[in-house]
């Protein structure tokens, strides 16, 4: 059964040149505003390129602009029946106006959802906690870089 995403939510197609080097543009912008807030620059999406964001096996859904680039997005995978947010990313011009939440909400229904985020980006962790999402646990990725690992049964 094909998924169809909520009203003003889209599929993105990595394989649409605008679209990806919009997505990379846009996560760079995103994630560069989490490296300051958990102090630490390692996220791999900062550095990622656009051979990397297209080999990576993603769904991609967004919000997009009157030029139809992306302004938010939400990129997520399958492991049976468990749907794992890989990552949420809005324009840091437009934060704090809904679009994570409408995002998370147009996914796909799933048993399981879980997904992992900055330890110390307390918005985010607000934001999953808001819709929804348990705390799990925190995981030390690399040296310095913490994460929070959330869930929410569907």
């Amino acid at each position: 059964m094909k998924h169809e995403p909520s009203a003003g939510v889209v599929v993105l197609d990595v394989g649409d040149d605008r679209i990806a080097a919009g997505l990379l543009d846009l996560q760079r912008l995103a994630y560069s505003v989490e490296a300051g807030l958990i102090g630490h620059g390692g996220i791999p999406q900062l550095t990622e390129t656009l051979t990397e964001l297209r080999a990576a096996d993603l769904r991609w859904l967004g919000v997009t602009d009157e030029e139809g680039l992306p302004v938010a997005a939400i990129a997520y995978s399958w492991a049976g029946d468990v749907l794992d947010i890989e990552r949420l990313v809005v324009h840091p011009a437009l934060f704090r106006r809904g679009l994570g939440s409408r995002l998370v909400a147009a996914l796909p229904p799933a048993p399981v959802v879980v997904v992992s985020t900055g330890r110390d980006n307390r918005p985010a962790r607000r934001l999953y906690q808001r819709l929804g999402f348990d705390h799990v646990e925190d995981v030390e990725v690399a040296p310095g870089l913490w994460v929070s690992r959330l869930r929410r049964d569907g």
